[in-house]
């Protein structure tokens, strides 16, 4: 399988980075039909085997609002049974704390919060205000401490939001160093419908550095909406950011940006980032494998330029 010529990368930029795959979860949630529990495993263990560090699989959110991760704790243990994996390194989702006691039942270590940068956002998500969201996210982050998991937070709507518009850089950093503050190890920026460019990111990142909050607890999140979010990711890079999130094959939408093309796609990254000589550790020809082995399984084409063109 072809790879990317490799040319030494600047100086300034990170000799290694770690890609934060959120395929199995934000990549799979939105899909209409529900993924059999056996695929979803498989799709893990494939992953893993790829060589990717940190693969989030799931969501202990209710059934109710995401059916397609109803299976949550089936899957842990099925990963743990079958799959000869040490579930407990796994990340997940935990929306609040009946979420958190469903983690702490199977012992999980680490695990993420979803809140918003945005008051509207926040409410038809959250079901609370901007500043609501943080009376509910504290009791779930305070115990989750004590009990010695680590936690991150993602931020949503960092550079665009679809009811709002624009959202002001010294809101965003507001609401992220509130997250921190918490307890969170790390914040996710997200670019949630994808209208973020390398300015903007530049701006935002240094917002943050100026706010006190380093650049290693830092990590990026993008949407390939405009067809931004590899330019956005090198952005990002020459700012030091050395945390990436990227969804297997390009899986994913965004239900609030019409026509949205869904999450970075971890081979689309990989591919620059070898190109910059950059490790990441993934073996990008098993990686584009198990892309196109789910998309057999979802019946479509992965909108991943770099699986296209290798597959």
């Amino acid at each position: 399988m072809r790879q990317p010529q490799v040319e030494q990368s600047p100086a300034e930029l990170p000799e290694q980075v770690t890609i934060w795959e959120v395929g199995p979860r934000d990549g799979l949630q939105n899909e209409k039909s529900v993924v059999d529990l056996e695929t979803k495993a498989e799709f893990i263990r494939r992953l893993l085997a790829a060589g990717l560090p940190i693969v989030e699989a799931t969501s202990f959110v209710h059934p109710r609002w995401v059916p397609q991760l109803a299976d949550a704790k089936e899957l842990l243990e099925k990963l743990r049974d079958e799959g000869g994996l040490d579930h407990h390194d796994l990340p997940v989702l935990v929306p609040n704390e009946r979420g958190l006691d469903r983690a702490l039942e199977l012992g999980m270590k680490h695990i993420a919060i979803f809140g918003s940068a945005t008051e509207t956002f926040a409410t038809k998500n959250l079901n609370r205000s901007l500043d609501e969201q943080f009376a509910m996210f504290e009791p779930t982050v305070s115990r989750a401490r004590e009990a010695g998991m680590d936690v991150r937070a993602y931020v949503s709507m960092c550079f665009g939001d679809p009811w709002e518009g624009d959202v002001p850089i010294d809101q965003v950093v507001s609401v992220g160093k509130r997250l921190f503050d918490l307890g969170a190890s790390q914040l996710s920026l997200g670019d949630t419908i994808g209208v973020g460019t390398a300015g903007h990111v530049k701006r935002l990142l240094g917002a943050f550095g100026e706010a006190g909050l380093p650049i290693e607890n830092l990590a990026v999140h993008f949407h390939d909406t405009y067809g931004q979010a590899l330019a956005n990711a090198y952005a990002a890079l020459e700012a030091g950011v050395t945390t990436f999130d990227a969804s297997a094959g390009g899986l994913g939408g965004c239900p609030y940006a019409e026509s949205a093309t869904g999450n970075l796609a971890t081979e689309d990254l990989v591919w620059m980032l070898h190109g910059l000589g950059i490790e990441t550790g993934v073996d990008l020809e098993a990686l584009v494998g198990t892309s196109v082995w789910m998309s057999g399984k979802l019946g479509r084409p992965s909108p991943s330029r770099v699986v296209t063109a290798l597959a």
